[in-house]
């Protein structure tokens, strides 16, 4: 096995372990939108089911918006069939269900598509939704609700919804983008997946160059972010003013 795959197969293993993500006989459905990341995580996921002590079942499934800038990568179905993965398109009025005076933006959409998501894998009977969000989005997220919205929050590697019988799963959580970046250029298959205009101006850019500011682009420090998480001292962080 070449380096970037190695590498990046055994971040998803630790992860998978260590947050127990999988379990004997789940039926999990991979999110993918055609870009590097969820393509690199199904591939890896339709590797390791053939060897993994115990069974599970993959399934991928795209959601087709219906706004320019939102396609898939047109190599996608050739890929997946390759690999012995089911696939399915899924159009969605994302745009068209907006109301009236409200404009398109991040937050709409990504609720619409995790709603899709978690309506298509109860009526199909998959327990696991895993997404292809990597140790960047996720210390992105945790320093953008920090600064924006207050509090100490983010994306958890595992969610275990209260009202569905699905569970949400992050494989590449302690992976880097540019390990991704990698994996995808060693391996051959890029992405091709357009850039969504409704998002060229979001916070997460600006969060994104002031951690590279922070960290020096360092490895190690981002996760100490992610890890730290996990690691909450409640010592000094009681409220601010005691009644």
């Amino acid at each position: 096995m070449k380096n970037a795959q190695s590498t990046l197969a055994k971040l998803i293993e630790v992860a998978i372990r260590r947050f127990e993500m999988i379990e004997p006989g789940d039926r999990i459905l991979v999110a993918v939108s055609g870009g590097k990341d969820s393509t690199s995580l199904v591939h890896d996921l339709s590797i390791k089911r053939e060897w993994w002590p115990f069974s599970f079942e993959l399934r991928a499934l795209h959601i087709e918006a219906d706004f320019s800038g939102c396609g898939t990568n047109p190599e996608l179905p050739s890929l997946l069939a390759a690999w012995g993965v089911d696939y399915v398109d899924l159009g969605v009025p994302i745009y068209g269900r907006l109301k009236t005076g409200r404009a398109m933006n991040c937050y709409w959409c990504s609720t619409q598509r995790r709603t899709e998501l978690i309506r298509y894998a109860m009526a199909e009977g998959f327990n696991k939704i895993a997404l292809g969000h990597h140790l960047d989005d996720i210390i992105e997220t945790l320093l953008m609700n920090m600064l924006y919205k207050g509090e100490l929050s983010g994306m958890k590697p595992v969610v275990k919804y209260d009202k569905y019988p699905v569970s949400v799963i992050r494989p590449l959580a302690l992976c880097e983008e540019r390990q991704i970046i990698d994996y995808v250029t060693e391996l051959g298959f890029g992405s091709g997946a357009s850039t969504c205009s409704f998002g060229l101006e979001s916070k997460r850019r600006e969060v994104r160059a002031r951690i590279a500011e922070l960290t020096g682009g360092s490895g190690a420090l981002k996760r100490n972010i992610f890890e730290s998480m996990d690691h909450v001292n409640l010592t000094g962080l009681g409220k601010l003013v005691e009644k």
